[in-house]
């Protein structure tokens, strides 16, 4: 779909007014545009809006309430709202502003259409050349990737199909693929992501995304890829299951950063890593008080099958950590305990280096792409050792759950490895301009920012 043109011929403007520059404004309109502002009780309010005829059955102008610093969202409600046509943005507003209000107006015609036909209208926003087109149309279609991936039903993302979405971006992208299947996670050594994943329908597996100059610095990127959450043995209840689709919510992050990366050619060599699998039971499934082996050596014991996101995890990162990387950063959709803490809305992030965690919230902050920074607390690290093992997957303490969580992964990273953690929900709870209820790339573009600061500038 064609979002955006550069022909402003026949443009219908859409006017951003503040409401503390509303009356400024209308002192300068015509008497018409006056009268029909306050026939309508239009007050400039954030998504508030109201169509100006043109007085011959056409549209002369869309006048839309905005914060008095536009951002992102300002537009995202109106193209819900408003009639199929093309428009363009009328005022005085910086190119950055006018790209980051543009992203939003086609992000608000996202509906995801696989399983139900949807009547689209054509709508087209049309922008000064001054504006890098191809750039905002880059990052929209990350983040259409990861909605997309996230809001497919769970018989159609198992991970096989987690693997072919990942296969595809590379061969669109020039990246190198790989994958780990089934027993081969055996021979090879990666047990714990074998043992969460065998009782699936669907084999477990490593998928593996290289891609950069050997040469650039080397980031991690690692992607919690549970295609769907029974709870295992320790099976969830209905209401805890029902949206267990979006477990494999940072894997899609993952690689819809991923394709980003390299559409904009960061200079970084990169290596991404997604253990998928599907926490099923079944009669081979994994059981509570089970020790299960892993990459590095150390052994779990199982306080619960449903706290299996950070076992696959601990594979992986040691991994990932073994080329001795610039920078690892894993996301998962790992707690109920972040979402208690933080809501929603804001991701949990931890970091065992304060400054990495500091820059990249404020990256997120300053473009409405909020997480918040949680402390790495050393002294809840003893909740995570074990009497009978060498640490276990569900503390015996009611409490930090968010922290623990993140204390185990540390684990299985090496201390002097710059390492961050996030734990995000991947899903709009509710309907906001731009960011239906469904599967959301919580944070991708925060972390693009900070990388573009750290490996770009």
């Amino acid at each position: 779909m064609n979002y955006f043109t550069t022909s402003t011929a026949r443009a219908i403007p859409i006017v951003p007014v503040s409401a503390g520059v509303l009356k400024t404004w209308l002192a300068k309109q015509p008497a018409a545009i006056k009268h029909w502002v306050a026939t309508t009780g239009f007050a400039a309010k954030p998504d508030m809006h109201t169509v100006v005829g043109d007085g011959k059955g056409g549209v002369r102008m869309i006048i839309a309430g905005v914060d008095a610093n536009p951002h992102i969202w300002s537009l995202a409600s109106l193209p819900m709202l408003i009639p199929a046509g093309t428009y363009k943005i009328d005022g005085k507003f910086t190119d950055a502003q006018l790209a980051d209000m543009a992203l939003g107006f086609a992000l608000g015609q996202y509906q995801f259409g696989l399983y139900k036909k949807i009547e689209r209208k054509k709508l087209t926003l049309a922008l000064p050349k001054s504006v890098d087109v191809a750039a905002i149309t880059r990052k929209l279609d990350a983040i259409v990737l990861t909605r997309d991936l996230i809001n497919i039903a769970p018989q159609d993302m198992r991970p096989q199909e987690l693997a072919k979405a990942a296969q595809e971006l590379a061969k669109r992208s020039g990246a190198k693929f790989s994958q780990i299947v089934g027993d081969d996670l055996l021979t090879q050594n990666y047990p714990a992501i074998h043992a969460v994943g065998r009782a699936g329908p669907d084999a477990p597996r490593l998928i593996r995304l290289q891609w950069g100059n050997p040469k650039h610095k080397r980031v991690a990127l690692v992607g919690k890829g549970v295609t769907f959450d029974t709870g295992g043995l320790d099976l969830k209840p209905l209401a805890a299951m029902r949206l267990m689709k979006k477990d494999m919510g940072g894997a899609a992050m993952v690689l819809g950063l991923t394709q980003l990366i390299i559409a904009e050619k960061l200079p970084i060599h990169l290596d991404v890593l997604i253990p998928a699998v599907e926490n099923a039971v079944d009669g081979n499934a994994f059981r509570p008080s089970d020790i299960l082996q892993t990459r590095k050596g150390l052994t779990i014991e199982i306080g619960s099958t449903d706290a299996e996101g950070r076992l696959i995890l601990a594979d992986a990162l040691y991994e990932a950590d073994q080329a001795k990387p610039d920078l690892i950063i894993d996301v998962a959709t790992l707690t109920g305990a972040a979402r208690t803490a933080l809501g929603t809305e804001l991701p949990a992030l931890y970091s065992n280096v304060a400054k990495t965690g500091f820059d990249i919230v404020e990256a997120g902050l300053a473009i409405r792409d909020p997480m918040w920074q949680m402390p790495l607390w050393q002294g809840y690290a003893k909740y995570v050792n074990s009497q009978v093992a060498d640490i276990t997957n569900s503390p015996n303490y009611a409490f930090a759950g968010s922290i623990t969580a993140a204390l185990f992964l540390e684990r299985f990273v090496n201390p002097k490895t710059d390492w961050v953690h996030i734990d995000s929900y991947a899903w709009n709870a509710e309907m906001q301009p731009g960011r239906p209820v469904g599967g959301e790339a919580l944070c991708l573009r925060a972390l693009f920012n900070y990388l573009v600061a750290r490996y770009a500038k």
